[in-house]
Protein backbone atom coordinates (compact mmCIF):
# COMPACT_ATOMS: atom_id res chain seq x y z
CA UNK A 1 0.00 0.00 0.00
CA UNK A 2 1.11 3.54 -0.73
CA UNK A 3 2.03 5.77 2.46
CA UNK A 4 -0.89 7.76 3.18
CA UNK A 5 -1.19 11.27 2.68
CA UNK A 6 1.09 10.60 -0.98
CA UNK A 7 0.68 12.87 -3.46
CA UNK A 8 -1.46 11.86 -6.75
CA UNK A 9 0.90 11.07 -9.64
CA UNK A 10 0.73 14.36 -11.71
CA UNK A 11 0.76 12.14 -14.90
CA UNK A 12 -2.96 10.87 -13.99
CA UNK A 13 -5.07 13.57 -15.11
CA UNK A 14 -8.51 14.91 -14.26
CA UNK A 15 -10.18 13.83 -17.80
CA UNK A 16 -8.41 10.38 -17.58
CA UNK A 17 -9.56 10.12 -14.43
CA UNK A 18 -13.34 11.22 -15.07
CA UNK A 19 -13.43 8.60 -17.79
CA UNK A 20 -12.24 6.04 -15.39
CA UNK A 21 -15.35 6.77 -12.99
CA UNK A 22 -17.67 7.03 -15.67
CA UNK A 23 -17.21 4.52 -18.53
CA UNK A 24 -19.58 1.13 -18.30
CA UNK A 25 -19.80 -1.56 -20.46
CA UNK A 26 -22.67 -1.74 -22.26
CA UNK A 27 -24.35 -4.64 -24.08
CA UNK A 28 -24.33 -4.15 -28.02
CA UNK A 29 -26.78 -3.36 -30.26
CA UNK A 30 -28.86 -2.59 -26.85
CA UNK A 31 -30.71 0.84 -26.14
CA UNK A 32 -30.83 1.78 -22.50
CA UNK A 33 -31.72 5.29 -22.32
CA UNK A 34 -35.93 5.36 -22.28
CA UNK A 35 -38.16 7.91 -21.74
CA UNK A 36 -41.75 7.65 -21.34
CA UNK A 37 -44.93 10.02 -20.82
CA UNK A 38 -47.15 7.78 -18.88
CA UNK A 39 -46.24 4.93 -17.70
CA UNK A 40 -42.50 2.58 -17.41
CA UNK A 41 -41.56 -0.65 -16.19
CA UNK A 42 -37.75 -1.35 -15.54
CA UNK A 43 -36.75 -4.68 -14.54
CA UNK A 44 -33.86 -7.19 -14.88
CA UNK A 45 -35.28 -8.82 -18.25
CA UNK A 46 -37.12 -7.68 -21.31
CA UNK A 47 -40.48 -10.66 -20.76
CA UNK A 48 -40.73 -9.22 -17.16
CA UNK A 49 -40.38 -5.68 -18.32
CA UNK A 50 -43.24 -6.57 -21.89
CA UNK A 51 -45.07 -8.89 -18.93
CA UNK A 52 -45.71 -5.31 -16.76
CA UNK A 53 -46.04 -3.28 -19.83
CA UNK A 54 -49.16 -5.94 -20.79
CA UNK A 55 -50.72 -5.32 -17.27
CA UNK A 56 -50.21 -1.53 -17.19
CA UNK A 57 -51.99 -1.06 -21.00
CA UNK A 58 -54.98 -3.17 -19.18
CA UNK A 59 -55.58 -0.98 -16.53
CA UNK A 60 -53.39 -2.29 -13.81
CA UNK A 61 -51.99 -0.67 -10.99
CA UNK A 62 -47.78 -0.38 -10.44
CA UNK A 63 -48.23 -3.19 -7.79
CA UNK A 64 -50.37 -5.37 -10.62
CA UNK A 65 -47.70 -5.09 -12.84
CA UNK A 66 -45.31 -5.63 -10.38
CA UNK A 67 -46.56 -9.25 -9.31
CA UNK A 68 -46.88 -9.90 -13.12
CA UNK A 69 -42.84 -8.77 -12.74
CA UNK A 70 -41.72 -10.97 -10.23
CA UNK A 71 -43.75 -13.66 -11.88
CA UNK A 72 -41.94 -13.72 -15.03
CA UNK A 73 -38.66 -13.06 -13.25
CA UNK A 74 -39.07 -16.19 -11.47
CA UNK A 75 -39.83 -18.11 -14.86
CA UNK A 76 -36.49 -16.80 -16.73
CA UNK A 77 -34.20 -15.48 -13.95
CA UNK A 78 -34.66 -18.02 -11.65
CA UNK A 79 -30.93 -17.87 -10.10
CA UNK A 80 -31.96 -14.79 -8.60
CA UNK A 81 -35.69 -14.22 -7.31
CA UNK A 82 -38.89 -16.13 -7.43
CA UNK A 83 -41.85 -17.45 -5.21
CA UNK A 84 -39.46 -19.38 -3.13
CA UNK A 85 -38.02 -15.95 -1.63
CA UNK A 86 -38.84 -12.43 -0.62
CA UNK A 87 -38.20 -9.20 -0.33
CA UNK A 88 -38.63 -5.49 0.33
CA UNK A 89 -41.43 -3.57 -1.64
CA UNK A 90 -41.43 0.55 -1.71
CA UNK A 91 -45.04 2.00 -2.84
CA UNK A 92 -45.39 5.50 -3.58
CA UNK A 93 -49.13 6.32 -3.67
CA UNK A 94 -49.96 9.86 -6.16
CA UNK A 95 -53.08 10.89 -5.08
CA UNK A 96 -52.29 10.51 -1.05
CA UNK A 97 -48.46 11.56 -2.04
CA UNK A 98 -47.39 9.03 0.59
CA UNK A 99 -44.90 6.36 0.31
CA UNK A 100 -45.44 2.98 2.68
CA UNK A 101 -42.92 0.45 2.98
CA UNK A 102 -43.54 -4.18 2.61
CA UNK A 103 -41.66 -6.39 4.46
CA UNK A 104 -41.70 -9.55 3.00
CA UNK A 105 -38.50 -10.73 4.09
CA UNK A 106 -38.12 -14.34 4.92
CA UNK A 107 -37.88 -15.61 8.40
CA UNK A 108 -35.87 -18.25 10.30
CA UNK A 109 -37.98 -21.42 11.66
CA UNK A 110 -38.87 -21.59 14.80
CA UNK A 111 -36.60 -24.35 15.64
CA UNK A 112 -34.00 -22.84 14.59
CA UNK A 113 -31.07 -22.51 17.28
CA UNK A 114 -28.13 -19.27 17.68
CA UNK A 115 -26.20 -22.05 16.71
CA UNK A 116 -27.28 -22.79 13.44
CA UNK A 117 -24.69 -22.53 11.37
CA UNK A 118 -21.75 -24.04 13.61
CA UNK A 119 -20.01 -27.72 13.14
CA UNK A 120 -19.97 -29.98 16.03
CA UNK A 121 -16.63 -27.86 17.19
CA UNK A 122 -18.56 -24.57 16.98
CA UNK A 123 -17.22 -23.50 14.04
CA UNK A 124 -18.80 -21.76 11.41
CA UNK A 125 -19.64 -24.19 8.75
CA UNK A 126 -17.63 -23.75 5.25
CA UNK A 127 -20.03 -20.90 3.93
CA UNK A 128 -20.79 -23.20 0.81
CA UNK A 129 -21.66 -25.89 2.69
CA UNK A 130 -24.43 -23.45 4.47
CA UNK A 131 -25.71 -22.23 1.28
CA UNK A 132 -26.50 -25.37 -0.02
CA UNK A 133 -28.34 -27.05 2.66
CA UNK A 134 -31.49 -26.86 4.32
CA UNK A 135 -30.27 -25.13 7.53
CA UNK A 136 -30.15 -21.52 4.91
CA UNK A 137 -33.86 -21.83 3.79
CA UNK A 138 -35.94 -19.36 5.66
CA UNK A 139 -39.72 -19.36 5.66
CA UNK A 140 -40.72 -18.00 1.92
CA UNK A 141 -42.28 -14.07 2.01
CA UNK A 142 -42.58 -12.65 -1.49
CA UNK A 143 -46.06 -13.67 -2.20
CA UNK A 144 -47.28 -13.33 0.95
CA UNK A 145 -46.25 -9.51 0.95
CA UNK A 146 -47.50 -8.74 -2.71
CA UNK A 147 -50.68 -10.50 -2.45
CA UNK A 148 -51.24 -7.96 0.58
CA UNK A 149 -50.34 -4.94 -1.41
CA UNK A 150 -52.42 -6.11 -3.93
CA UNK A 151 -55.27 -5.94 -1.49
CA UNK A 152 -54.71 -1.98 -0.45
CA UNK A 153 -53.37 -1.01 -4.30
CA UNK A 154 -54.35 -3.27 -6.92
CA UNK A 155 -56.64 -2.60 -9.70
CA UNK A 156 -57.22 -6.10 -11.84
CA UNK A 157 -57.94 -9.36 -10.62
CA UNK A 158 -55.21 -11.33 -8.94
CA UNK A 159 -55.07 -14.44 -11.47
CA UNK A 160 -54.97 -12.45 -14.31
CA UNK A 161 -51.60 -10.97 -13.03
CA UNK A 162 -49.80 -14.78 -13.44
CA UNK A 163 -51.02 -15.81 -16.80
CA UNK A 164 -47.84 -14.28 -18.69
CA UNK A 165 -45.76 -16.08 -16.29
CA UNK A 166 -48.07 -19.28 -16.28
CA UNK A 167 -47.55 -19.33 -20.32
CA UNK A 168 -43.98 -18.88 -20.34
CA UNK A 169 -43.15 -21.07 -17.65
CA UNK A 170 -45.89 -24.42 -19.63
CA UNK A 171 -45.01 -23.19 -23.36
CA UNK A 172 -41.62 -22.91 -22.50
CA UNK A 173 -39.09 -19.71 -23.28
CA UNK A 174 -35.37 -19.15 -24.96
CA UNK A 175 -32.47 -18.62 -22.27
CA UNK A 176 -31.70 -15.43 -21.74
CA UNK A 177 -27.80 -14.57 -21.66
CA UNK A 178 -27.59 -13.70 -17.91
CA UNK A 179 -29.13 -17.25 -16.90
CA UNK A 180 -27.02 -19.21 -19.70
CA UNK A 181 -24.06 -18.14 -17.45
CA UNK A 182 -25.16 -18.78 -14.66
CA UNK A 183 -25.85 -22.42 -15.72
CA UNK A 184 -22.69 -22.63 -17.34
CA UNK A 185 -21.42 -21.98 -14.04
CA UNK A 186 -23.21 -24.29 -11.64
CA UNK A 187 -21.69 -27.14 -10.54
CA UNK A 188 -24.75 -28.50 -7.66
CA UNK A 189 -28.24 -27.47 -9.05
CA UNK A 190 -27.83 -30.98 -11.17
CA UNK A 191 -28.11 -33.02 -8.12
CA UNK A 192 -31.68 -31.60 -7.33
CA UNK A 193 -34.18 -34.42 -8.83
CA UNK A 194 -36.78 -31.42 -9.60
CA UNK A 195 -33.96 -29.31 -11.18
CA UNK A 196 -31.90 -31.28 -13.33
CA UNK A 197 -35.05 -32.34 -16.00
CA UNK A 198 -35.88 -28.51 -16.30
CA UNK A 199 -32.14 -27.13 -16.38
CA UNK A 200 -30.19 -29.91 -17.70
CA UNK A 201 -29.73 -31.59 -20.52
CA UNK A 202 -30.17 -35.79 -20.62
CA UNK A 203 -26.44 -35.69 -20.41
CA UNK A 204 -26.01 -33.62 -17.84
CA UNK A 205 -24.82 -30.79 -19.28
CA UNK A 206 -26.31 -27.51 -18.42
CA UNK A 207 -28.89 -25.87 -20.90
CA UNK A 208 -27.28 -23.03 -22.83
CA UNK A 209 -28.15 -19.29 -24.37
CA UNK A 210 -31.06 -19.82 -26.54
CA UNK A 211 -32.08 -22.96 -25.54
CA UNK A 212 -36.00 -23.78 -24.45
CA UNK A 213 -36.66 -24.39 -21.01
CA UNK A 214 -40.01 -25.34 -19.56
CA UNK A 215 -40.97 -25.65 -16.44
CA UNK A 216 -44.91 -27.26 -16.19
CA UNK A 217 -44.07 -27.79 -12.48
CA UNK A 218 -43.86 -24.03 -12.18
CA UNK A 219 -46.56 -23.30 -14.30
CA UNK A 220 -48.86 -25.51 -12.04
CA UNK A 221 -47.76 -23.87 -8.85
CA UNK A 222 -48.56 -20.77 -10.03
CA UNK A 223 -51.94 -21.46 -11.49
CA UNK A 224 -53.02 -22.75 -7.71
CA UNK A 225 -51.65 -19.42 -6.27
CA UNK A 226 -53.56 -17.30 -9.08
CA UNK A 227 -56.67 -19.32 -8.35
CA UNK A 228 -55.84 -19.71 -4.13
CA UNK A 229 -53.72 -17.21 -3.16
CA UNK A 230 -50.38 -16.94 -0.94
CA UNK A 231 -51.86 -19.84 0.90
CA UNK A 232 -50.90 -22.11 -1.64
CA UNK A 233 -47.05 -22.17 0.06
CA UNK A 234 -48.14 -21.78 3.46
CA UNK A 235 -51.03 -24.52 3.93
CA UNK A 236 -51.43 -28.02 1.72
CA UNK A 237 -49.16 -29.83 -0.18
CA UNK A 238 -46.95 -27.38 -1.71
CA UNK A 239 -46.47 -26.16 2.23
CA UNK A 240 -45.83 -30.00 2.89
CA UNK A 241 -43.08 -30.36 0.00
CA UNK A 242 -41.04 -27.46 1.39
CA UNK A 243 -40.73 -28.69 4.58
CA UNK A 244 -39.90 -32.47 3.04
CA UNK A 245 -37.69 -30.55 0.67
CA UNK A 246 -35.91 -28.58 3.57
CA UNK A 247 -35.78 -31.84 5.87
CA UNK A 248 -33.28 -33.53 3.04
CA UNK A 249 -30.03 -35.10 3.65
CA UNK A 250 -27.24 -33.21 3.63
CA UNK A 251 -27.57 -30.73 6.41
CA UNK A 252 -31.15 -31.11 6.89
CA UNK A 253 -33.32 -27.83 8.01
CA UNK A 254 -35.54 -27.03 10.89
CA UNK A 255 -38.36 -26.01 8.71
CA UNK A 256 -42.00 -26.78 9.85
CA UNK A 257 -45.30 -26.87 9.14
CA UNK A 258 -46.59 -24.60 11.55
CA UNK A 259 -43.77 -22.09 10.59
CA UNK A 260 -44.94 -21.44 6.93
CA UNK A 261 -48.64 -21.30 8.44
CA UNK A 262 -47.34 -18.63 11.43
CA UNK A 263 -45.66 -16.61 8.36
CA UNK A 264 -46.77 -13.18 8.04
CA UNK A 265 -45.71 -10.08 6.06
CA UNK A 266 -45.41 -6.58 7.81
CA UNK A 267 -46.33 -3.07 6.78
CA UNK A 268 -43.90 -1.17 8.14
CA UNK A 269 -42.64 2.37 8.55
CA UNK A 270 -40.88 3.90 5.90
CA UNK A 271 -37.23 5.67 6.68
CA UNK A 272 -37.21 9.12 5.29
CA UNK A 273 -35.01 11.50 5.60
CA UNK A 274 -34.63 14.66 3.63
CA UNK A 275 -31.93 16.28 1.69
CA UNK A 276 -31.84 19.59 0.11
CA UNK A 277 -34.62 19.76 -1.81
CA UNK A 278 -35.44 15.55 -1.69
CA UNK A 279 -37.24 13.40 0.90
CA UNK A 280 -35.45 9.70 0.27
CA UNK A 281 -37.22 7.10 1.83
CA UNK A 282 -36.65 3.19 1.91
CA UNK A 283 -37.27 0.27 3.97
CA UNK A 284 -35.43 0.27 7.92
CA UNK A 285 -34.02 -2.40 9.41
CA UNK A 286 -33.90 -5.45 8.93
CA UNK A 287 -32.86 -3.64 5.84
CA UNK A 288 -29.25 -2.06 6.17
CA UNK A 289 -29.34 -0.90 2.89
CA UNK A 290 -31.30 2.69 2.90
CA UNK A 291 -30.27 3.40 6.80
CA UNK A 292 -26.30 2.91 5.51
CA UNK A 293 -27.50 5.27 2.07
CA UNK A 294 -28.92 7.88 4.72
CA UNK A 295 -25.73 8.05 6.57
CA UNK A 296 -23.73 8.15 3.65
CA UNK A 297 -25.49 10.76 1.33
CA UNK A 298 -25.07 14.05 3.67
CA UNK A 299 -21.43 13.23 4.53
CA UNK A 300 -20.87 13.52 1.06
CA UNK A 301 -23.25 16.80 0.36
CA UNK A 302 -21.76 18.34 3.36
CA UNK A 303 -17.88 18.11 1.77
CA UNK A 304 -16.82 20.94 -0.74
CA UNK A 305 -17.09 19.78 -3.95
CA UNK A 306 -13.91 17.74 -5.33
CA UNK A 307 -11.14 18.96 -7.03
CA UNK A 308 -11.33 15.99 -9.34
CA UNK A 309 -12.66 12.66 -9.62
CA UNK A 310 -10.35 10.72 -7.83
CA UNK A 311 -11.51 12.94 -4.95
CA UNK A 312 -15.55 11.31 -5.92
CA UNK A 313 -13.91 7.99 -5.62
CA UNK A 314 -12.06 8.56 -2.23
CA UNK A 315 -14.77 10.49 -0.65
CA UNK A 316 -17.49 7.41 -1.56
CA UNK A 317 -15.03 5.00 -0.04
CA UNK A 318 -14.47 6.77 2.67
CA UNK A 319 -18.13 7.69 3.64
CA UNK A 320 -19.30 4.02 3.39
CA UNK A 321 -16.42 2.63 5.43
CA UNK A 322 -18.14 4.44 8.47
CA UNK A 323 -21.60 3.36 7.57
CA UNK A 324 -20.66 0.04 6.64
CA UNK A 325 -18.71 -0.51 10.52
CA UNK A 326 -22.29 1.04 12.19
CA UNK A 327 -24.06 -1.58 9.79
CA UNK A 328 -21.65 -4.84 11.11
CA UNK A 329 -22.25 -3.55 14.88
CA UNK A 330 -25.84 -2.25 15.27
CA UNK A 331 -28.40 -3.65 12.78
CA UNK A 332 -30.36 -6.75 12.78
CA UNK A 333 -34.08 -7.38 13.10
CA UNK A 334 -36.34 -4.93 14.95
CA UNK A 335 -38.52 -7.05 16.95
CA UNK A 336 -35.45 -8.69 18.38
CA UNK A 337 -32.76 -6.43 19.01
CA UNK A 338 -32.85 -2.37 19.15
CA UNK A 339 -31.69 -0.78 16.55
CA UNK A 340 -30.30 3.03 17.24
CA UNK A 341 -31.87 3.85 13.65
CA UNK A 342 -32.89 8.07 15.02
CA UNK A 343 -29.15 8.03 16.42
CA UNK A 344 -27.63 6.63 13.56
CA UNK A 345 -28.94 9.24 11.30
CA UNK A 346 -28.94 12.25 13.98
CA UNK A 347 -27.30 15.14 12.41
CA UNK A 348 -24.68 15.74 14.70
CA UNK A 349 -23.51 12.25 15.05
CA UNK A 350 -23.40 12.25 11.32
CA UNK A 351 -21.39 15.56 12.11
CA UNK A 352 -18.71 13.69 14.37
CA UNK A 353 -18.61 10.76 12.26
CA UNK A 354 -17.60 12.80 9.39
CA UNK A 355 -15.12 14.53 11.16
CA UNK A 356 -12.56 11.83 10.68
CA UNK A 357 -12.69 12.36 6.44
CA UNK A 358 -9.89 13.33 4.77
CA UNK A 359 -9.44 14.62 1.38
CA UNK A 360 -5.62 13.93 1.64
CA UNK A 361 -5.70 10.23 3.00
CA UNK A 362 -7.46 7.41 4.06
CA UNK A 363 -8.42 7.11 7.64
CA UNK A 364 -6.32 4.72 9.67
CA UNK A 365 -8.80 2.46 11.29
CA UNK A 366 -13.06 2.51 11.64
CA UNK A 367 -14.62 1.37 14.33
CA UNK A 368 -18.36 1.49 14.79
CA UNK A 369 -19.12 4.76 16.04
CA UNK A 370 -21.52 5.44 19.64
CA UNK A 371 -24.81 6.88 18.20
CA UNK A 372 -27.31 8.36 21.21
CA UNK A 373 -29.32 6.00 22.19
CA UNK A 374 -27.26 3.17 21.97
CA UNK A 375 -26.37 0.77 24.72
CA UNK A 376 -23.02 0.34 25.99
CA UNK A 377 -20.87 -1.07 25.33
CA UNK A 378 -23.73 -2.26 22.97
CA UNK A 379 -23.75 -5.56 20.60
CA UNK A 380 -20.24 -7.13 19.19
CA UNK A 381 -19.58 -6.28 15.29
CA UNK A 382 -20.18 -9.44 13.50
CA UNK A 383 -17.62 -9.99 10.65
CA UNK A 384 -18.77 -9.59 7.10
CA UNK A 385 -20.34 -12.40 4.76
CA UNK A 386 -20.54 -12.90 1.85
CA UNK A 387 -24.41 -12.26 -0.27
CA UNK A 388 -25.52 -12.43 -3.33
CA UNK A 389 -28.14 -13.11 -6.15
CA UNK A 390 -31.46 -10.68 -5.65
CA UNK A 391 -32.89 -8.75 -8.72
CA UNK A 392 -34.65 -5.00 -8.68
CA UNK A 393 -37.77 -3.44 -10.36
CA UNK A 394 -39.13 0.22 -10.65
CA UNK A 395 -42.64 0.70 -12.02
CA UNK A 396 -45.01 3.56 -12.26
CA UNK A 397 -48.27 3.61 -13.83
CA UNK A 398 -50.46 5.98 -15.76
CA UNK A 399 -51.94 7.46 -12.33
CA UNK A 400 -48.57 8.53 -10.83
CA UNK A 401 -48.68 4.99 -8.42
CA UNK A 402 -44.91 4.51 -8.31
CA UNK A 403 -42.94 0.64 -7.46
CA UNK A 404 -39.75 -0.09 -6.18
CA UNK A 405 -39.48 -3.43 -4.99
CA UNK A 406 -35.92 -5.51 -4.75
CA UNK A 407 -36.88 -9.46 -4.44
CA UNK A 408 -34.51 -12.75 -3.99
CA UNK A 409 -33.35 -15.98 -3.10
CA UNK A 410 -29.91 -15.04 -1.90
CA UNK A 411 -27.27 -16.63 -3.55
CA UNK A 412 -27.05 -17.91 -7.45
CA UNK A 413 -29.96 -20.54 -7.49
CA UNK A 414 -30.57 -19.91 -3.60
CA UNK A 415 -30.34 -23.34 -1.45
CA UNK A 416 -30.30 -25.83 -4.06
CA UNK A 417 -33.33 -27.26 -3.47
CA UNK A 418 -36.46 -27.08 -6.04
CA UNK A 419 -40.20 -27.66 -4.94
CA UNK A 420 -43.26 -27.43 -7.35
CA UNK A 421 -41.07 -25.94 -9.88
CA UNK A 422 -39.43 -23.21 -7.67
CA UNK A 423 -35.71 -22.70 -6.14
CA UNK A 424 -35.85 -22.60 -2.71
CA UNK A 425 -34.37 -19.24 -0.63
CA UNK A 426 -31.32 -19.50 1.59
CA UNK A 427 -31.96 -16.23 3.11
CA UNK A 428 -30.44 -17.86 6.65
CA UNK A 429 -27.11 -17.58 5.38
CA UNK A 430 -27.15 -13.61 5.72
CA UNK A 431 -27.11 -14.07 9.50
CA UNK A 432 -24.47 -14.00 11.43
CA UNK A 433 -22.58 -17.59 11.98
CA UNK A 434 -21.37 -16.83 14.96
CA UNK A 435 -24.05 -15.68 17.58
CA UNK A 436 -21.21 -14.23 20.56
CA UNK A 437 -18.40 -12.34 19.59
CA UNK A 438 -15.82 -11.60 22.76
CA UNK A 439 -18.40 -12.56 24.96
CA UNK A 440 -21.23 -10.51 23.39
CA UNK A 441 -23.86 -10.97 21.55
CA UNK A 442 -24.49 -10.09 17.56
CA UNK A 443 -27.52 -8.21 16.73
CA UNK A 444 -27.73 -10.19 13.78
CA UNK A 445 -27.65 -13.70 15.18
CA UNK A 446 -29.86 -16.28 14.30
CA UNK A 447 -33.07 -16.33 16.58
CA UNK A 448 -36.20 -18.07 15.85
CA UNK A 449 -38.75 -15.83 13.79
CA UNK A 450 -36.45 -13.74 13.21
CA UNK A 451 -35.80 -11.97 9.87
CA UNK A 452 -32.03 -11.95 9.11
CA UNK A 453 -30.46 -8.83 8.12
CA UNK A 454 -30.42 -7.40 4.35
CA UNK A 455 -28.97 -4.99 1.99
CA UNK A 456 -31.70 -4.84 -0.34
CA UNK A 457 -32.08 -1.12 -0.82
CA UNK A 458 -35.06 -0.10 -2.79
CA UNK A 459 -35.40 3.82 -2.65
CA UNK A 460 -38.62 6.25 -3.73
CA UNK A 461 -37.30 9.84 -3.53
CA UNK A 462 -39.70 12.43 -3.72
CA UNK A 463 -39.56 16.45 -3.59
CA UNK A 464 -40.57 18.33 -0.55
CA UNK A 465 -44.38 18.87 -1.36
CA UNK A 466 -44.47 15.02 -1.83
CA UNK A 467 -44.21 14.93 -5.48
CA UNK A 468 -42.54 11.45 -7.44
CA UNK A 469 -38.85 11.93 -8.47
CA UNK A 470 -36.77 8.88 -8.38
CA UNK A 471 -37.30 4.86 -7.79
CA UNK A 472 -34.25 2.95 -7.60
CA UNK A 473 -32.29 -0.29 -5.96
CA UNK A 474 -29.76 -2.85 -7.45
CA UNK A 475 -28.76 -6.60 -7.27
CA UNK A 476 -25.92 -7.38 -5.69
CA UNK A 477 -25.65 -8.85 -2.12
CA UNK A 478 -23.95 -6.15 0.11
CA UNK A 479 -22.63 -4.21 -2.64
CA UNK A 480 -26.17 -3.34 -3.20
CA UNK A 481 -25.79 -0.22 -0.86
CA UNK A 482 -22.48 0.85 -2.68
CA UNK A 483 -24.70 0.96 -5.76
CA UNK A 484 -27.85 2.32 -4.99
CA UNK A 485 -26.07 5.13 -3.16
CA UNK A 486 -23.76 5.72 -6.24
CA UNK A 487 -26.66 6.03 -8.58
CA UNK A 488 -28.73 7.96 -6.50
CA UNK A 489 -25.83 10.52 -5.43
CA UNK A 490 -25.05 10.48 -9.14
CA UNK A 491 -28.68 11.31 -10.29
CA UNK A 492 -29.56 13.48 -7.51
CA UNK A 493 -26.97 15.69 -6.32
CA UNK A 494 -24.91 15.51 -9.34
CA UNK A 495 -27.63 15.73 -11.70
CA UNK A 496 -26.55 13.15 -14.17
CA UNK A 497 -29.21 11.38 -16.62
CA UNK A 498 -30.15 8.21 -15.10
CA UNK A 499 -28.51 5.98 -17.26
CA UNK A 500 -25.37 7.42 -16.92
CA UNK A 501 -25.47 7.10 -13.04
CA UNK A 502 -26.79 3.33 -13.70
CA UNK A 503 -23.89 2.85 -16.13
CA UNK A 504 -21.01 4.32 -13.93
CA UNK A 505 -17.87 2.16 -13.42
CA UNK A 506 -19.07 1.58 -9.84
CA UNK A 507 -16.73 2.46 -6.32
CA UNK A 508 -17.37 0.87 -2.98
CA UNK A 509 -15.55 0.48 -0.35
CA UNK A 510 -17.82 -2.30 2.40
CA UNK A 511 -14.88 -2.01 5.47
CA UNK A 512 -11.85 -3.92 3.39
CA UNK A 513 -10.34 -2.63 0.51
CA UNK A 514 -11.75 -0.17 -1.51
CA UNK A 515 -13.56 -2.17 -4.83
CA UNK A 516 -13.37 -0.39 -8.30
CA UNK A 517 -15.50 -1.68 -11.33
CA UNK A 518 -12.97 -2.93 -13.74
CA UNK A 519 -11.49 -5.76 -16.33
CA UNK A 520 -8.60 -6.97 -17.26
CA UNK A 521 -6.21 -4.79 -19.30
CA UNK A 522 -8.91 -1.73 -18.13
CA UNK A 523 -6.02 1.45 -18.40
CA UNK A 524 -8.88 4.12 -16.86
CA UNK A 525 -9.41 1.40 -13.22
CA UNK A 526 -5.69 1.03 -13.78
CA UNK A 527 -4.73 4.82 -13.23
CA UNK A 528 -7.91 5.47 -11.23
CA UNK A 529 -6.99 2.60 -8.92
CA UNK A 530 -3.06 4.01 -8.32
CA UNK A 531 -4.44 7.36 -7.60
CA UNK A 532 -6.29 5.72 -4.50
CA UNK A 533 -3.40 3.83 -3.84
CA UNK A 534 -1.49 7.30 -3.33
CA UNK A 535 -4.18 8.11 -0.72
CA UNK A 536 -3.46 4.79 1.04
CA UNK A 537 -5.95 2.72 0.15
CA UNK A 538 -6.11 -0.70 -0.29
CA UNK A 539 -8.16 -1.75 -3.99
CA UNK A 540 -9.28 -3.90 -5.82
CA UNK A 541 -9.73 -3.86 -9.13
CA UNK A 542 -12.70 -6.60 -10.26
CA UNK A 543 -15.62 -7.20 -12.52
CA UNK A 544 -19.11 -6.19 -11.23
CA UNK A 545 -22.22 -7.81 -11.78
CA UNK A 546 -24.31 -4.87 -11.44
CA UNK A 547 -28.20 -5.00 -11.52
CA UNK A 548 -29.12 -1.39 -11.09
CA UNK A 549 -32.89 -0.55 -12.32
CA UNK A 550 -34.52 3.08 -12.00
CA UNK A 551 -36.91 5.90 -13.00
CA UNK A 552 -37.12 9.69 -12.77
CA UNK A 553 -40.22 12.38 -12.86
CA UNK A 554 -39.01 14.93 -15.18
CA UNK A 555 -40.57 17.97 -14.43
CA UNK A 556 -41.21 21.42 -15.79
CA UNK A 557 -40.05 24.57 -13.88
CA UNK A 558 -43.78 24.78 -12.38
CA UNK A 559 -43.91 21.48 -11.35
CA UNK A 560 -45.96 19.87 -13.57
CA UNK A 561 -44.97 16.44 -15.37
CA UNK A 562 -42.70 15.95 -18.68
CA UNK A 563 -42.51 12.20 -18.47
CA UNK A 564 -40.34 9.77 -17.22
CA UNK A 565 -36.91 8.69 -17.83
CA UNK A 566 -35.73 5.43 -17.30
CA UNK A 567 -32.75 3.19 -16.41
CA UNK A 568 -31.41 -0.22 -16.87
CA UNK A 569 -28.05 -1.85 -16.06
CA UNK A 570 -25.86 -2.86 -19.16
CA UNK A 571 -24.23 -5.35 -16.81
CA UNK A 572 -27.45 -7.26 -16.93
CA UNK A 573 -30.45 -8.43 -19.31
CA UNK A 574 -33.07 -5.42 -18.03
CA UNK A 575 -34.38 -3.06 -19.89
CA UNK A 576 -36.50 -0.01 -19.19
CA UNK A 577 -39.65 0.42 -21.51
CA UNK A 578 -42.91 2.14 -21.09
CA UNK A 579 -45.38 4.10 -22.69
Amino acid sequence: MAQAGAMIAPSVTRAILALALLIAWPAAGRDFATTAKTQMVAAANPMAVEAGLEILRKGGSAVDAAIAVQMVLGVVEPQASGIGGGGFLMHYDARARRVTAWDGRESAPAAAPETLFLDIYNKPLPFPLAVASGLSVGVPGAVSMLEEVHRRHGKLPWRDLFAPAIKLAADGFRVPPRLGRALADERLLKDDPQARPVYFNEDGSPKKEGDVIRNPALAETMRQIAEHGADVLHRGPVADAIVAAVAREPRPGRMSAADLADYRALQRAPLCRALREWIICGMGPPSSGPLAILQTLPLLDRAPAPTDDVGDAHRLAEASRLAFADRERFVGDPSFVPVPVDGLLDSAYLTRRGSALRDDRVMERVMPGQPPGAPRPGPAAAPAKPEGGTTHMAIVDRDGNVVSFTTTIESVFGAHRMVGGFLLNNELTDFASEPMVNDRPVANRVQPGKRPRSSMSPLIVTDRDGRFVLAIGSAGGSRIIGDVLQATWGALLRDLPLQDAIAARRIINRGGATEIEGRSGDEQAKQLAEALKALGHAVDVSPHQGGLHGIRARRAADGSLLGYEGGADPRRDGVARGD
